[in-house]
């Protein structure tokens, strides 16, 4: 009775011959395709809602054999499944976002006002579809045909964004989980995924998600529709390795489209996509076709940017990029095949000569938080750079960065890399550094707005950098602290100063200092002939 009273609702019943107590359904297929055309043809805001309401009923009372009937014999499950994407595309187009006009500029916050109100509707009647679709049961190939643009259209309106309200962003979260549940998907990223091995229902959705979008993501229509490259990086975010190859041709177009726009929000999404991409694709996939030369030509180019909110992002992905074109020189071989330049130089000593004439604090942190996991790969060849990087560590120990001091620790960890690493040309060096780091300790101990834990970390830091120096020139730096007047100096500043000098504690550094043997000729060659 319930189902009869729907269909007269629906003004499907006038299909029958003649009106029954008690008639008989159409077909379902029939019923999907009249269904359609009502919400494609409906005008007027109230007439779609009720429909959408009645549908929903109708997935929540009628009868799963008849939902989900279909004529084997005559292609009917290709007819079905048609019929239940087409109706699923024309419930999620009542919810449609606006487009922009152009790709130049982005939709007003009130044009998005009815968006909310017509996506719940939709929500809710395809929560109840996919809930029935569940319970039937092996129903898989009918369940994926609808599953990609349910996804879609739920990634859509359950982000925090100007077409969304709190109930809309529930509701869109509620149809996930109910996509989530009918197909036995764990979570977002088994949905996407799959796994492998496995058939039916389990099958990952990135494909079909990429169909859905593809349309929208060329060069010349991704930007009208303000959520397409949201639910775009949302999938990609979702997909690791072993996944993301296989797809990575579909993948690596709109990323990029993203890096080189203008907009700072769309390029700091196209660099994070960019680098999961890097991380969770193998490195001969990369290789292949030039792909990651192309990679490593769109983030270059953004280091000539003075965002700090761009930088960042792209020297993280830059440090992972460069190790798949090349290796690192601190593990090249003989000394003849480190003097060639590399990508590692050429993005070393554009930092460096960002570095020495930067003024902005941000960016003088995001530098400056760059520049140590960059010496450790240079290793020995950091010695084509100890003039800039002398220069870099003289300019930044002398500007206080409170209240963290966050460059000025970053660049003690920086001279003690390159200490380290390139000792046998740190000698030469150490008048200067020696003054500027005695400077230091003097500054920082003297500065009552320093935390304490940030004052005895810089006193600490600083002192291990003048170990480091000490047994770069064989313990000559030594005799030169021990003349130092006390009467200049607090107390904190002497006593880092005599755990330079105080043979115990040269001792305990024992570790340190034989990083710097005497008689190592080979080493010393190689450092003389980088």
């Amino acid at each position: 009775m319930e189902l009869s009273s729907l269909l007269h609702d629906l003004h499907l019943s006038s299909s029958l011959e003649k009106p029954l107590p008690f008639p008989p359904p159409p077909p379902i297929t029939e019923l999907l395709s009249r269904v359609q055309e009502k919400l494609i043809g409906a005008s007027s805001d109230s007439e779609p809602s009720a429909l959408i309401g009645r549908v929903e009923r109708l997935f929540k009372t009628a009868d799963p054999d008849w939902l989900f009937s279909a004529n084997q014999a005559e292609g009917g499950w290709a007819e079905l499944q048609a019929a239940y994407s087409s109706l699923v595309g024309a419930l999620i187009g009542r919810a449609a976002l606006p487009l922009c006009e152009d790709d130049c500029s982005a939709l007003p916050a009130s044009a998005y006002q009815s968006v909310p109100s017509r996506a719940e509707p939709v929500c809710s009647a395809l929560s109840a579809l996919l809930g029935t679709l569940g319970n039937a049961g092996c129903r898989t190939g009918l369940l994926l045909a609808v599953a990609a643009p349910v996804c879609v259209f739920a990634v859509t309106h359950f982000q925090d964004q100007a077409w969304t309200s709190s109930s809309s962003r529930t509701a869109a979260q509620s149809l996930q989980g109910a996509l989530l549940r009918a197909g036995g998907w764990r979570d977002s990223s088994h949905l996407l995924m799959g796994e492998e091995g496995e058939e039916g229902g389990r099958r990952g959705l990135v494909g079909g998600v990429l169909d859905v979008l593809q349309p929208q993501l060329t060069k010349n229509s991704w930007q009208r529709c303000e959520a397409v490259k949201l639910v775009f990086a949302w999938t990609l975010l979702q997909v690791t390795r072993p996944s993301l190859s296989p797809h990575l041709s579909r993948l690596l177009p709109p990323s990029l489209l993203l890096n080189d726009h203008y907009r700072s929000e769309n390029c700091i999404l196209g660099v994070r996509c960019l680098h999961h991409i890097v991380l969770h694709t193998p490195a001969a996939d990369l290789r292949q076709f030039n792909r990651a030369e192309v990679l490593y030509q769109a983030l270059f180019k953004h280091l000539y940017t003075s965002e700090t909110a761009v930088i960042q992002p792209v020297l993280s992905c830059l440090l992972d990029l460069l190790v798949v074109l090349e290796r690192p020189p601190s593990s090249l071989g003989p000394a003849p095949s480190r003097r060639t330049s590399c990508l590692h130089d050429r993005v070393l000593r554009l930092v460096l000569t960002h570095m020495e004439a930067e003024q902005k604090v941000e960016l003088r942190r995001v530098y400056a938080a760059a520049l140590p996991p960059l010496i450790d790969r240079m290793g020995v060849a950091v010695c084509r750079h100890l003039r800039q990087v002398e220069r870099v560590v003289l300019g930044y120990l002398e500007v206080r960065d409170p209240p963290e001091e966050t460059s000025r620790l970053r660049v003690l960890e920086v001279l003690q890399k390159t200490t380290r690493a390139a000792w046998p040309r740190m000698a030469c060096r150490v008048a200067a550094l020696l003054r500027c780091l005695c400077k230091l300790l003097v500054d920082v101990s003297s500065d009552d707005e320093l935390v304490a834990s940030v004052r005895r970390t810089m006193m600490e830091q600083t002192s291990l950098c003048l170990h480091l120096l000490d047994g770069c020139c064989h313990a000559d730096l030594q005799r030169v602290l021990q003349q130092v007047d006390s009467s200049c100096c607090s107390s904190e500043v002497l006593n880092c100063l005599a755990t330079v000098t105080s043979t115990s504690c040269r001792r305990a550094d024992k570790q340190e200092v034989e990083t710097f043997p005497s008689s190592d000729s080979d080493l010393t060659h190689k450092l003389f002939t980088v």
